[in-house]
């Protein structure tokens, strides 16, 4: 079983919509600590975060926004993330926007420098400060944790650059022009929902603990909501149909959960405001209960 450090992060800095800055609360009203613990594992800490004070002039990389406080908490989410690893608890982190990944991403290298990171999303956030478009920088994480430009800016000082070729990424739909460059010179896996339909979202999620297991490497996921199709799961600013079902997320966090691999999990972008009495909220604990290891039959799961 599991120690777990469940560490919010309320903040929508990362995009214009508002609404997600609820997510963390959203989660655990939904049960989230609760079914953690009635799966055997214990949660050592369960508490919201506070964004480090930084100063970042805006102007000299618009339309890129919100520099400052999104730098705050990516440098506040990376320590407090790395306190949990030195502890030798399993991270939990929940969104607030995708922006708080680029957090996660470098306690991960920090902590972990051959881990393999599975991707759960509609996009691949692999903009950086100088190719996006919009500005929101829950739009850069992925590229910024993997060393392109704007990752001295967020971080403070130099980081470990998460190394692309260990990302995998599925269930992608929604790519600017960009970053599908950036994505194929860096040499990132990405599965879009063509790869799902072809190929099944068992045989993507089996290639990745495929691959992690060669380097003998843990995996940490990261879930947006986006991930799922927005019929189901219409908590989220940032809609893009045609998305997985809920058997198909189902599947993909019990094949991870099966690996005995993920060692740290981000869930993010859940805005329930955009919500329908708590029904993506409560998608989104399920999904996590499913990478602890909740099953529906009785099958041997690994220990934590």
């Amino acid at each position: 079983m599991a120690t777990v450090s469940v560490l919010g992060a309320p903040t929508q800095s990362g995009t214009y919509r508002r609404g997600c800055l609820m997510g963390p609360a959203a989660l655990r009203t939904a049960g989230l600590a609760e079914a953690l613990a009635e799966l055997g594992h214990t949660v050592a800490e369960d508490r919201d975060l506070a964004p480090d004070a930084i100063a970042i002039d805006d102007a000299p990389h618009a339309p890129a926004h919100s520099l400052s406080e999104t730098a705050g908490w990516v440098r506040a989410i990376r320590r407090a993330m790395g306190a949990a690893f030195e502890a030798g608890r399993v991270p939990i982190l929940l969104g607030g926007d995708h922006s708080v990944a680029a957090g996660s991403l470098a306690a991960v290298s920090d902590a972990r420098p051959a881990a393999h990171v599975v991707w759960l999303d509609a996009h691949p956030d692999f903009n950086t400060l100088e190719t996006t478009v919009s500005g929101n920088l829950h739009g850069i994480p992925v590229a910024v944790a993997c060393g392109l430009a704007g990752a001295d800016l967020i971080y403070g000082e130099p980081i470990r650059p998460l190394e692309a070729s260990r990302i995998t990424m599925i269930g992608i739909r929604s790519v600017d022009p960009d970053e599908r460059r950036l994505l194929a010179t860096h040499g990132v896996t990405v599965h879009d929902m063509r790869d799902v339909d072809e190929f099944g979202m068992g045989d993507l999620v089996r290639r990745a603990v495929t691959r992690a297991k060669a380097d003998d490497a843990p995996i940490h996921v990261s879930l947006d909501v986006d991930f799922l199709d927005p019929d189901l799961a219409p908590a989220v600013g940032t809609t893009v149909p045609g998305g997985a079902t809920v058997r198909e997320a189902h599947l993909a966090m019990e094949i991870l959960s099966e690996s005995g691999l993920v060692a740290s999990l981000d869930l993010v972008e859940l805005n329930p405001f955009l919500d329908e009495r708590g029904r993506t909220a409560h998608l989104m604990v399920d999904l996590a209960a499913s990478l602890f290891g909740r099953t529906i039959m009785d099958r041997p799961t690994p220990s934590w």
